[in-house]
């Protein structure tokens, strides 16, 4: 059995790099870092939330039950990517309505939800005759397959939540951390949980294409978790939660080209060896003081 030594695994990083070097001549390597570029922030940003919150398993519920809405879409011969948008919304929507409405724990309700809508995907996807490729890029994504049109809908989305949560910010803030006190004072909860249901969903749709159902939750979740290792101060906490986001999205993609690694995952990848690298520094450094 031959194994490439040290010297021919740096030629080919070197040759692969030149490649890369080249590619980002061509459009679609171009959209690929727009993309990861919004995709980081908008992640970043209601990342940071969602890990306060506890929502992480709420992102992972609507991240794999969003396999319906893209298995629906090939049926009806629909863009699966505006099939998949009301969705997830939706879902979103109704799982936060069961779990308001009953005496079940959050987790049991994520739990039933998430069973079913991925017995339901399984089955409407054993339905689809001939060529299944456009799923298995759903399932483990492909940040170089996006479009205009998917950079537009992620602009849309970072906007909006841009607006509200930075508009609203001292409100979420104490939402997040005492609900109970931020409705004496005033703040209409019921509202604000919705609204970010609503923006958490649609972010949820517009990363799946990068990062693919399975890995759609890691890629909200790592880079907060990541940020609140370095701050428990919550501004600081957010900005880096969002320059984490970014900057392992854009060496994901770098990995990806190098390497010619899957890109959903290579992003995922770099997100997770950060965190373990992070984790570890400020492990030492407690250690030494």
């Amino acid at each position: 059995m031959n194994f490439f030594n040290d010297s021919q695994i740096a030629r080919l990083a070197i040759a692969n790099t030149n490649d890369l070097v080249n590619l980002l001549t061509f459009p679609f390597m171009q959209r690929a870092i727009v993309g990861a570029v919004l995709m980081g922030i908008l992640g970043g940003m209601l990342g940071s939330f969602v890990t306060l919150r506890q929502l992480s398993f709420f992102s992972h519920a609507v991240g794999h039950a969003a396999l319906v809405g893209v298995a629906l879409g090939v049926l009806l011969q629909i863009n699966p990517t505006w099939m998949l948008l009301p969705f997830t919304l939706v879902f979103g929507v109704i799982v936060l309505y069961f779990i308001d409405k009953t005496d079940l724990g959050s987790d049991s309700v994520l739990s039933i939800v998430l069973s079913g809508a991925l017995a339901i995907g399984v089955i409407l996807t054993s339905l689809i005759k001939g060529y299944r490729g456009n799923l298995m890029a759903v399932l483990f994504g492909d940040i170089l397959a996006i479009d205009t049109t998917d950079l537009i809908l992620t602009l849309l989305v970072l906007v909006g939540g841009s607006i509200f949560l930075l508009s609203t910010l001292r409100q979420q803030i104490l939402l997040t951390l005492n609900p109970d006190v931020a409705q004496v004072q005033g703040i209409p909860v019921q509202l604000y949980r919705y609204v970010f249901v609503v923006l958490l969903s649609l972010a949820v749709a517009v990363a799946i294409k990068a990062v693919g159902v399975l890995l759609v939750n890691a890629f909200l979740v790592i880079p907060a978790s990541t940020a609140k290792l370095m701050s428990h101060h919550f501004s600081r906490f957010l900005i880096m939660s969002v320059i984490v986001g970014s900057i392992s999205s854009i060496a994901g993609i770098i990995v990806s080209g190098i390497f010619n690694f899957a890109s959903g995952p290579s992003i995922v990848l770099v997100q997770f060896l950060l965190f373990v690298a992070v984790f570890i520094w400020f492990k030492l450094n407690l250690k030494a003081a």
